[in-house]
């Protein structure tokens, strides 16, 4: 696990949702450093499911050499997040760090949402979000240290992650875009971040969620915990960034997972929102929630004989194919390439197995995407980004905007 450093004794860091789960987590590793931590959360009485209150969590806090300001917080009640910030800056002088925790989850289609759970959902993920780095902003100018991290997904706009749970992923996906927005308004001020598990991790509310079992499936709280502390030691210049556990766990050097997981050595369910390639993309794509059926393969036109960077990057595309990427995918991708080597392209990614090839695909395309077969290279080597190649008009998109990852990792090099 990653050590601590001490590099955090007497910094303030506000956390939402902190007397559980992973803000707890956060809590208790920034304080082994002696820090002072808010524990800005709900729960003030014991919960008849769900383990901890803001003072049993303060009596944690303090046992490892932190300071510990338990305050009842409603992130859906701006005034009680008003009165928790200026509780900390009498008691600690400021604030010095700010961890946008607190969530509300319903893994339910639009159907069978209840319109109270959809406004539960928005008012504590995306607003809530909002409010508290409102507040706490003015104080967090003025810190040498200034972070703002929230605990939400990079923004993937594969439909997959939309069709089961549409109004769960808007909430979250809110919380991230405030990423991009804050990271840009207060450049050089504040380091503002997102940071998210590859793994299922284990919490009460995972428990909840997952059934009897779930918890040799994920990883501990700690990788989440180390993430964001390792985070918090990075300079204000490091922000805008959607980090994700693992990867920069790997960076500080961390090389055995298994001492995170419930159950070394178990398969692990892998979380919302990622999907990632293998081989040629770099990582495995993978899915949680509802799995569509597979269609039977249906027989593809003949590809014509080609040549070239256009046709070696879809030979590289069609050896990384699997089912896995099939079943997180669902989407069929038409590429429309002028220049050398241009014409036709599809990808297939609803067919079992996938497949690539020259020409039109058997079933209709969900996305068609036009543009130079030298731009269309540098996209899948990494070269050129498909927002900028979008904004700048290198890149034509008809239909639904599916992202493929390969695009962001350039990993086809």
């Amino acid at each position: 696990m990653l050590p601590n450093t001490g590099r955090l004794a007497g910094c303030t860091v506000f956390i939402t949702g902190a007397s559980r789960g992973i803000g707890k987590a956060i809590a208790l590793k920034a304080a082994k450093d002696g820090a002072n931590i808010v524990i800005a959360a709900k729960t003030a009485q014991p919960h008849p499911k769900l383990l901890g209150t803001i003072y049993t969590a303060a009596e944690e806090i303090e046992a490892v050499g932190g300071k510990a300001l338990p305050c009842i917080v409603d992130v859906r009640d701006e005034q009680q997040i008003s009165d928790a910030v200026q509780k900390a800056v009498k008691k600690f002088g400021g604030i010095d760090i700010l961890v946008n925790n607190a969530s509300a989850i319903s893994l339910t289609n639009t159907l069978d949402t209840p319109t109270k759970r959809v406004d539960l959902m928005m008012n504590v993920n995306t607003r809530g979000t909002y409010l508290t780095s409102k507040a706490c902003i003015p104080y967090l100018k003025k810190s040498k240290v200034a972070h703002i991290l929230n605990i939400s997904p990079p923004l993937n706009l594969n439909p997959v992650w939309f069709k089961e749970h549409c109004a769960y992923t808007i909430a979250k996906y809110g919380m991230s875009m405030y990423v991009l927005g804050m990271a840009e308004e207060f450049k050089g001020e504040i380091a503002v971040n997102a940071l998210w598990p590859k793994t299922a991790i284990h919490t009460a509310a995972t428990e909840m969620l997952g059934g009897p079992g779930i918890e040799s499936q994920c990883r501990k709280v700690d990788i989440i915990a180390d993430a964001a502390y390792s985070i918090f030691q990075k300079p204000k210049s490091f922000t805008g960034n959607f980090v994700i556990d693992e990867n920069i766990l790997k960076a500080e050097g961390i090389q055995n997972f298994d001492i995170y997981a419930i159950k070394p050595g178990h398969p692990l369910q892998p979380d919302f929102f990622l999907d990632e390639y293998p081989e040629a993309f770099s990582k495995k794509m993978e899915s949680t929630g509802a799995v569509p059926e597979f269609k039977e393969e249906k027989p593809q036109p003949q590809p014509k004989p080609r040549s070239g960077a256009v046709e070696e990057t879809f030979r590289i595309v069609k050896d990384s194919l699997s089912d896995d990427i099939v079943k997180a995918t669902q989407a069929i991708y038409l590429f429309e390439l002028s220049g050398e080597d241009g014409g036709t392209w599809f990808l297939d990614l609803k067919s079992k197995g996938g497949n690539v090839g020259y020409g039109e695909p058997s079933d209709q395309a969900d996305v068609v995407m036009s543009m130079s077969t030298d731009d269309f290279v540098k996209m899948f080597s990494g070269k050129l980004k498909p927002t900028m190649a979008f904004m700048s008009g290198k890149l034509k998109i008809k239909g639904v905007c599916i992202w493929l990852p390969c695009f962001e990792t350039g990993t086809l090099e």
